[in-house]
Formats: C-alpha cells, structure tokens, sequence
C-alpha cells in the first residue's frame, strides 16, 4: 500500500471493503442521525469459497460467477477463482479493468474453457453479464475465490453439479459460502441411508482450527474426534459426519464453530435411495425465522429444528401461503427442549400451492433464539429427490442468484408485515442475450412464485437480481427443476441480502490536508 495519508471516509471505507460487509453506526445511536453522516458505498472487496461438488465420477458440475451493475464503483477489478489446495489453475485470474476482457483468454459472457476434474476458469468482462464454465468426475477440487473493484458488490458464485448414478444421484446446487466463524446446519443425518459430509473451506494464509458439535434428538452426541480440527491454509477437509459419533441419528443438528482463523461451511447430505443436495448454513439463531420457496408440488416435508440455548422453546407454526399467513391443521405449534434437536414430519404441506414457512417463539423476553431448516422430497416412492431450505435472512437492499436456465426456475418470494414492492432483473445470458427487468407488488404474509422475466435472445443461463424497492420484509429462494428418467430431481437456494455496500460516515474534516503541513 502506498504511504499517503489517507482521509477519514476513505479509510473508513478501505476497512470496512476488507470483509466485504459491514455496517457503521454513529455514535449517537439514531437513525436519522446515522442517515445525516453515513453514506453508503460499494464493497472493494468480496469472498466466496466453494466446496468439492462431488466424489462421484459421474458428476458433471457447471460454475457460474456474476456480479449485478452497482453504481459508484471503480473502473478497475477482477475476479480469481483458484483450487483450495492452494495450487492456481492457469490462467484462474480473470481481469476486469475499463471494460476489457480477462486475461485468461476465455470467451466473455460463455465458458471459458475449463477442463476435466479441474477447477472453471471464470473471466467476467463486465458487471451484469454473467460467465459459466463446468468440470467433471470426482477429482474436481474445491475453490477459494476473490472479487475486487467493481466485481465485488454483490458477487455470488453458483455451483450446480448433476450426478447420473449411485447416492446421492441427482441435482445438487449450493451458492458458494462466505467465510466466518460460526455455522448451524439443522437437518444433517448419521442414519445408515445417509452419507453426509460437513466440508471447511479454509481461505486465508494460516491454519484454522475449528470444533463440530453434533446435536440429536436427546441432546449433545460425545466425541472427541470432532474437536480442535485443524484447515491447513488455502485448503479444504470434507469430514464424514459418521467418523465424529457411533450413534445412528436420523437428523441432526451441526454446529461448526471456529477457534482461531476462518472457513466457510457447507453439509453435503446424499441419501442412497432420494438422491440428495447440499445443505446451507441456516441464519443466526433468531425468535423468527423464515424458511421461503417451499416447491409448490411437494409431496413430504420435515421441519428440524434446534433450540441452542438453555431455554425450551415453544414455536408457533405459520404457513404464508398465496392468500395470506395460515395456521397447517395438526401443526400450530412445536415444543423443542434446549439443546435437543426435533423433527417434525409436515407431510404434504403445500398442498400444491407455494408456500414458506414462518417460524415464531416468543416475543420480548420471551423470546427464545432457534435454528432450522426444512427437509423436502419431490417425486413418488422409487422416484424421490431430496432437497433443503433453510431459514434465511431477508433481502433488505438486493440479492442475486445465478445459474438460471430458461425453463426449470422458479423464484419465490414473500412478503412480512406489509405488503411490498421489488424489481426483479434477468441478466443478461452467458452466452448472449439482453437483460431485462419486472416489477412486482407482493400482498402482506403471502408467497407467490413470480412469472418471471428472461432475457431476450438468452443462450446459456442468466442470473437473477431481486431489488427490494419498498415495504415489509421480503424473502426469497430460487428452485432449479429438472427430470430425469421420471426423477424429479431438484435444488433450492435461499437469497440473503448481499451486502453489496457498507456505510461510511462523512467526514466534517478532510485529514489528509494534514500530509501537507
């Protein structure tokens, strides 16, 4: 870094672009006062980390990198995506700066030329058009990945791998993760059907160390092989969820916190007979969770959940169904003891209508913070996929998912407390097309699964930006549907506000007129 001096709001900004998210109040605490002093400004800087799709030979997994146009951002920028154990594949650096293409030489806005059982190659050419690439077999590795400049804001990476045969065979989709300390997956499983793997990712130059509790239904399951785990730098362990325990549990809840350093986080659960997906870390523990975009034609539902303190909760069961919030007859409510995970079988709970689920326990200081998360199966006995949707946080500004196809995605959204407006933009193809743009008006505690906009002349998938204008709360997921030979295989992803920007409080003094003294 250059040594200049540098002004209080540039400074200010610099720290907070390091984590690629923050928020900085005024010290008066208010509002409107934050509003006055604050002004919000893009990321310079994002994450995201990417788990080993898949260990089957037969898997064929496509990544696909966007970043949607944000106002304010520099010229400059690039994206770089890189094998997890620290070894870079040529030609992994994409370069973005005033409008040219990468260096990687790959073809912009289409693939890029990855090969087999190697990490994509993903070169944007500019915000707004996203780029894909695919790999294949088992030895594909996981990947550690960097946005700067004007590819940072808002940056989303999604990895979608199909798999012809065997466990776990299906589709499987997650966003890849952000790197943190701390991460709740209610709805993992050591039962003899199930094969799940909790995977760490860890970016950073040291080691991390990092302890998995696993919770069952009568409480916490000893083991001593899951704590002090240690991530080397740049690297990636995948950790069989039967290693840790003897018990057979048919759903768990995982609790992964890090010691020291940071990993991102991620349950790969593949089942040998419902195929399977990836589960996602849940929100923070909350007194209310939303858990949006259940499929319309579910046919089994399982709500898991897990109350971490030392208090019981009871939760109050609310379906926010097209024609408003609705209690489901036989489940208003569930009663879960401290430290215990339950599960509830849902049975067909949609009832071919879409839906999401809202979650309460307690107001005010009755209020008690839980986790949860929602196993789905689509299909008929013989021919099931299994899929997650785990509660998630709101999209208070903006949210992207990428990876859309034409036919086959379906966006949910909900809307809490009022009724709500967003706009919602269909990226341009990565392989040609042109973006294009819907607004919608949703009714207060109802979900409706949008008729959604696709770009003109789309060749390739494109992303999707959810843009929350005004109103209550909004939630969002975004299910990619395929079949294969009568399977309907699925997967579903959640889309949190991304954090795109930070806010910055204004200086009433430029100190770098100091340098000049």
């Amino acid at each position: 870094m250059k040594r200049t001096t540098l002004s209080l709001i540039a400074g200010t900004a610099a720290l907070a672009a390091v984590t690629g998210f923050a928020t900085m109040n005024s010290p008066a605490g208010s509002e409107e006062s934050t509003a006055r002093t604050a002004a919000q400004l893009p990321v310079e800087r994002s994450s995201r980390l990417c788990p080993a799709p898949s260990n089957s030979d037969l898997a064929d997994t496509v990544y696909t990198s966007f970043t949607p146009v944000t106002k304010g951002t520099d010229e400059q920028g690039k994206v770089r995506l890189a094998a997890a154990d620290g070894q870079s594949p040529e030609n992994s650096t994409g370069e973005g700066g005033k409008g040219e293409g990468g260096k990687g030489g790959g073809k912009a806005g289409g693939k890029t030329g990855g090969t087999s059982a190697g990490a994509p190659t993903l070169n944007p050419k500019e915000p707004g058009t996203p780029v894909a690439d695919d790999t294949s077999g088992a030895e594909t590795p996981a990947l550690t990945g960097t946005a700067t400049g004007r590819f940072a804001p808002g940056w989303t990476v999604q990895q979608t791998t199909e798999v012809a045969a065997g466990a776990g065979r299906g589709l499987l989709g997650t966003a890849c993760g952000l790197p943190d300390t701390e991460f709740w997956f209610p709805g993992a499983s050591t039962a003899a059907s199930r094969t799940d793997y909790v995977h760490l990712t860890n970016p950073d130059d040291s080691a991390a160390v990092v302890d998995v509790e696993l919770y069952g239904k009568g409480g916490v399951l000893k083991s001593t092989v899951g704590d002090g785990i240690t991530v080397k730098p740049h690297a990636s362990e995948p950790i069989l969820l039967s290693t840790l325990t003897e018990a057979d549990e048919k759903d768990l809840t995982v609790h992964v916190s890090v010691r020291s350093g940071r990993v991102a986080a991620a349950v790969l659960a593949l089942d040998g007979q419902r195929g399977g997906d990836w589960l996602a870390p849940t929100t923070d523990p909350a007194a209310r969770l939303v858990l949006p975009g259940i499929p319309k034609d579910a046919t089994d539902v399982t709500l898991v959940a897990f109350a971490p303190g030392e208090a019981d909760a009871d939760l109050k069961v609310r379906l926010a169904s097209p024609s408003g919030l609705i209690t489901p007859a036989g489940h208003e409510a569930v009663h879960l003891k401290a430290g215990m995970t339950t599960a509830v079988d849902l049975g067909d709970l949609t009832r071919g209508e879409a839906g999401s689920l809202v979650l309460t326990s307690g107001e005010g200081e009755g209020a008690v913070p839980v986790v949860a998360a929602l196993r789905v199966l689509r299909g008929k006995s013989g021919k099931q996929e299994t899929a997650f949707v785990p509660a998630t946080a709101p999209v208070d500004t903006r949210a992207s998912v990428a990876g859309n196809d034409a036919k086959g995605t379906v966006l949910s959204l909900t809307a809490l407390g009022t009724s709500a407006t967003v706009r919602v933009t269909a990226s341009a193809g990565s392989e040609g097309g042109t973006a294009t743009t819907k607004q919608y008006t949703l009714k207060a505690g109802a979900t409706e699964n949008v008729a959604l906009p696709v770009p003109d002349g789309l060749k390739g998938t494109y992303a999707l930006t959810v843009e929350h204008l005004s109103g209550g709360q909004v939630y969002a997921s975004r299910t990619l549907e395929r079949t294969y030979e009568g399977v309907p295989a699925f997967t579903v992803q959640t889309l949190p506000d991304d954090r795109g920007t930070v806010a910055v409080p204004r200086a009433d003094q430029d100190l770098s007129v100091l340098q000049k003294r």
